[in-house]
């Protein structure tokens, strides 16, 4: 009977310190896991879904590090007890191997895809908001309006060449080429 630690970060830049720290005392095992929470394939967790035998437990630190859903952690959990495997959530001190704790697991997942759909609803409407008062938003551009109409008479007379004006600005061909296609659009 063995007690392994599921822990999920979204991306490189974040650390799971956190949830080592918190886990590795209650676990014999940590499964480490740097991945979105939206993403498709999460071959860490299915692994660790994979290797618990009967009597064994998983254990997340909090549901999001695990779960996209209430549904998803509901039929998880529901899974791994009919497979004869307790599922614990620590930060929550809920055992779904009882029906007390499985009530107050499922509850706690909607909470938390509440939560998760409220703050999606918040950045949208931020962005929005934003884009409403002439934000421009996402990466700013590498090329200046000057930059670009120099490119664009240079080309126009034919002295210099797409790659030869990109390497002067220090970009990519394409990327000077995009921005070339872009403001034009722009201005048609």
């Amino acid at each position: 009977m063995r007690k392994i630690g599921y822990l999920r970060v979204s991306t490189q830049e974040q650390r799971p310190d956190r949830q080592i720290d918190a886990l590795q005392s209650r676990c014999d095992a940590l499964r480490i896991e740097t991945v979105s929470a939206t993403s498709r394939r999460r071959p860490v967790y299915d692994a660790t879904l994979a290797e618990l035998m009967l009597g064994d437990t998983l254990v997340v630190l909090d549901l999001d590090r695990a779960f996209r859903s209430v549904i998803d952690a509901v039929s998880t959990a529901e899974r791994l007890l009919a497979r004869g495997i307790g599922f614990e959530i620590a930060n929550l001190q809920v055992d779904t191997a009882t029906p007390s704790g499985m009530l107050v697991y499922t509850v706690m997942s909607a909470f938390a895809e509440f939560e998760r759909r409220m703050l999606i609803q918040r950045t949208k409407e931020g962005l929005a908001a934003a884009r409403r008062r002439g934000k421009r938003l996402g990466r700013p551009p590498k090329l200046t309006p000057a930059q670009l109409a120099t490119a664009r008479d240079a080309l126009a007379d034919e002295s210099e060449t797409i790659t030869s004006l990109a390497r002067q600005f220090a970009v990519a061909p394409w990327t000077l080429s995009r921005a070339l296609r872009q403001r034009q659009g722009q201005h048609t």
